[in-house]
């Protein structure tokens, strides 16, 4: 039987996501595994990966809050906009102080829109954008909104030009464009030194594993994998219902706001994922069976 259930792998530099799924399957000898929020080969930190029918439940994953750390150098635009890319502008930006980078990343907080860069791995037309950058075609890319919650920026000392960041924001926020914004606000250009993500909902550093260090005793159950859904504890009867996959009647169940909930058994295993209908009734987004 394959393993089920959920891994916090703290991704290093040079890995791709696929690679660290890639290495999964090797350690835990099965196939299913999928990953939940890309991180970029260069970027570290939190990459949640999803084993056995543990990887239907990643979709709900997905969506969380992000929080990442990144060092923000001012003054040198990159084809990338982060450290890997070409340097294609050169700015001084010798009169840029604390408080004015304060003001600008401030101003980029909230409801925003964001162009995809075209180094990402957003498709347009069929094509994924980061195959048209490798061979030097660039696109008109529409802008998508995104939410940033949180955007705190600080000068480093030591280094001049370059700031530390943590954001918090909403899946789907690119890094590097919130960087080269702000780069833009303040009269100049900029890039990513360096990313981390450092917490994906309520998964964060402190239960992350490099994966050398990554095994069966890291593994979160089912349940543990959907802890930031609501819980929905149902008895042995509508148990039956829901792993038959019917829908059912919120109002009894307490199934209340806006959904997804996780249902689960009187011991706690997770039954099912269900969503809401417009209606009373909530019906499965995904029936966990057994493998």
């Amino acid at each position: 039987m394959s393993t089920a259930g959920l891994v916090v792998v703290d991704k290093e530099p040079g890995w791709t996501s696929h690679d660290v799924v890639a290495r999964c399957r090797r350690i835990f000898g099965q196939r299913r595994v999928g990953h939940a929020g890309t991180l970029d080969p260069d970027a570290t930190g939190v990459l949640l990966v999803g084993l056995g029918r543990a990887t239907r439940l990643m979709r709900f994953l997905t969506p969380l809050r992000k929080t990442y750390t990144a060092d923000i150098v001012l003054g040198t635009a990159t084809s990338t906009l982060d450290a890997s890319g070409d340097i294609i502008g050169r700015y001084d930006m010798s009169h840029v102080t604390p408080v004015l980078a304060q003001e600008a990343a401030a101003a980029l907080t909230g409801e925003i829109e964001q162009v995809p860069p075209m180094v990402s791995a957003v498709k347009i037309g069929g094509r994924r954008l980061h195959d048209l950058a490798r061979q030097g075609i660039e696109i008109d890319r529409p802008a998508r909104p995104v939410s940033v919650y949180r955007f705190d920026v600080a000068p480093v000392p030591e280094r001049p030009g370059v700031y530390t960041a943590e954001v918090e924001c909403s899946s789907g926020t690119y890094i590097r464009v919130l960087a080269q914004d702000l780069g833009l606000a303040l009269g100049g250009g900029a890039h990513i030194g360096s990313l981390r993500r450092t917490r994906i909902g309520s998964f964060g550093e402190a239960e992350m594993r490099p994966l050398d260090l990554i095994g069966p005793d890291a593994v979160l159950t089912p349940a543990q994998a959907l802890r930031d859904l609501d819980f929905v504890s149902v008895e042995p009867a509508t148990a039956h219902a829901i792993r038959t996959g019917l829908p059912l009647d919120r109002v009894p169940l307490g199934a209340v706001g806006d959904g997804p909930w996780a249902m689960v058994d009187g011991r706690g295993n997770l039954l099912a994922v269900y969503e809401a209908t417009g209606t009373d009734r909530i019906r499965p987004a995904v029936v966990l069976d057994a493998d």
